[in-house]
């Protein structure tokens, strides 16, 4: 558990109000060259959901435009493209020096009944609690990763199929996850959904390098392209669910990966699309 990674992240998630329609995000204090695209995705979610009430985020569509500096604020601009009694939509601008870096629109829906079926969760996985986490997998290698290795996380990751950096072996396109927030959250939704967007940018593209041998110690330079979500039925962000993945394809220099969230009492949750850029570090970026 790390409850201060996750209070910051919380922080991390808690918009400055500038004016109507307008807010501002920060980045946390660390040596990444570009702001980590799920804190762009999860901040331009909260930024919407500021915006209404009444309903709960389905669905979630956004394109990443350019890096983002993590040593610059970030500007929300929320555009209320509709408010209806069952829908609502908004669009959201993330701007650093004077560009848009990254574009998200939403939809909300006041809840209702109807009908309902899901795909069964993946059987025979082993349970979280018996898999090792981010610093016990990558102990043999913490020499190379130095502070990234040390670092507070707020999320904790258990692969249920890992493959070390230095295995190249070519795997199947699927790769299952359990995660969850690595402390107690709020009791908010709007906060769950948000760091539940947060979270859902760290592994998926990953998957795409699954039968390619993986993606190595920073051998590949990786990054996401577009992001798709759409939130099914209710989770909680601190409580661990199973992110089981594919990879449909990779081609021309982007992979595509697919993801379906499950509580683990077997509820699908959400669902997951994006599509990243792939290719080695001596290709142009």
């Amino acid at each position: 558990m790390d409850q201060a990674a996750v209070d910051a992240l919380v922080a991390l998630l808690d918009l400055e109000v500038i004016e109507v329609n307008i807010f501002r995000g920060r980045s946390p204090d660390t040596d990444r060259q570009r702001v980590f695209g799920g804190q762009v995705a999860g901040q331009a979610l909260v930024a919407a959901a500021r915006t209404v009430e009444g309903m709960e985020v389905h669905s979630l569509h956004s394109y990443f435009l350019r890096p983002g500096d993590p040593a610059a604020p970030i500007l929300y601009e929320v555009d209320r493209l509709r408010d209806g009694h069952s829908f609502t939509t908004r669009r959201v601008r993330a701007i650093q020096h004077g560009r848009a870096i990254f574009g998200l629109s939403a939809s909300f829906h006041v809840p209702e009944e109807g009908f309902d079926h899901q795909f069964s969760m993946p059987e025979g996985l082993p349970e979280p609690e018996t898999l090792p986490d981010f610093r016990t997998r990558m102990a043999p290698w913490k020499d190379v990763l130095g502070d990234w290795y040390t670092r507070p996380r707020a999320i904790d990751t258990r692969y249920c199929d890992w493959q070390p950096p230095d295995d190249r072996t070519p795997g199947p396109m699927v790769e299952n996850v359990w995660f969850r927030a690595a402390g107690t959250l709020p009791d908010d939704p709007v906060l769950h959904t948000c760091v539940v967007t947060y979270a859902s940018d760290m592994t998926v593209l990953d998957t795409s390098m699954r039968p390619h041998g993986g993606s190595g110690l920073g051998d590949i330079f990786m990054a996401s392209l577009d992001h798709a979500m759409w939130f099914h039925r209710p989770f909680r962000a601190d409580d661990w669910l199973l992110y089981a993945q594919d990879t449909p394809s990779a081609s021309g220099g982007r992979g595509l990966g697919r993801g379906l969230m499950y509580t683990r009492d077997g509820a699908l949750a959400v669902s997951v699309v994006q599509e990243g850029l792939i290719r080695p570090m001596r290709g142009r970026r």
